[in-house]
């Protein structure tokens, strides 16, 4: 026979699951739509339930969307996180980062999710807040990297943390220009002037990146 707890626990997982289903549901229709003109009848009739079992999961529409935004960041500052800890110098983990950071094409579904995010943000608090998170840690792991090719001595820079937070303006401005087609940049071209900007954050001649493995143009 099973255990009272073996039961709560199968619903608990059930459950689980359920709402992971909502929020790729979500995520899904506000890459159609638009953060802004997502609507909860829209997420239900996308994976054909009903508003109120969502509402059962989600008290607010607010609470859905902040939490497949939180979700969505949580999973790629994990994947971050792995590729600085893939072994290599500080010179390669740094040039991973960058490639990591940069979309993969113009269609690129994360970067057009977080930049829409970027927009909603401005007036909406619950968004704004995601945003942060997600920025800090960003920030947060890459003046570590930095820090640590400081201490093996391929950097040479005394201020990691205000580096780090270059860097990443540099390439939020970069990547937003890219993706709206501003001036035909490509992609290589992209890391290209994202590897010259950080190599002088970094004391390190440009010149160092370029043996590095290439990125298709797109």
């Amino acid at each position: 026979m099973q255990s009272g707890g073996g039961a709560r626990g199968s619903r608990a997982d059930q459950a689980d699951q359920r709402r992971a289903e909502l929020l790729e549901a979500a995520r899904r229709v506000v890459l159609e739509r638009g953060l802004a003109s997502t609507r909860v009848a829209d997420i239900a009739r996308a994976t054909n339930v009903s508003g109120g079992l969502i509402h059962y999961h989600f008290a607010t529409k607010d609470d859905l969307i902040t939490e497949m935004l939180r979700s969505t960041s949580e999973s790629e500052i994990h994947r971050l996180r792995e590729i600085v800890a893939e072994p290599g110098t500080a010179v390669e983990r740094l040039d991973r980062v960058l490639r990591f950071y940069i979309p993969a094409s113009r269609s690129d579904q994360s970067w057009i999710l977080w930049l829409d995010a970027w927009a909603v943000g401005v007036r909406e608090a619950h968004v704004r807040v995601i945003l942060l998170e997600l920025e800090g840690a960003w920030i947060e792991i890459l003046a570590g990297v930095i820090t640590q090719g400081v201490a093996a001595g391929e950097f040479a820079c005394d201020d990691p943390q205000g580096a780090a937070e270059r860097i990443d303006g540099m390439l939020d401005g970069l990547v937003v220009r890219y993706t709206l087609h501003a001036g035909n940049m490509s992609r290589g071209r992209l890391l290209h002037h994202a590897r010259v900007a950080t190599a002088r954050e970094v004391g390190l001649d440009p010149a160092t990146f370029e043996d590095r493995p290439p990125v298709s143009e797109s």
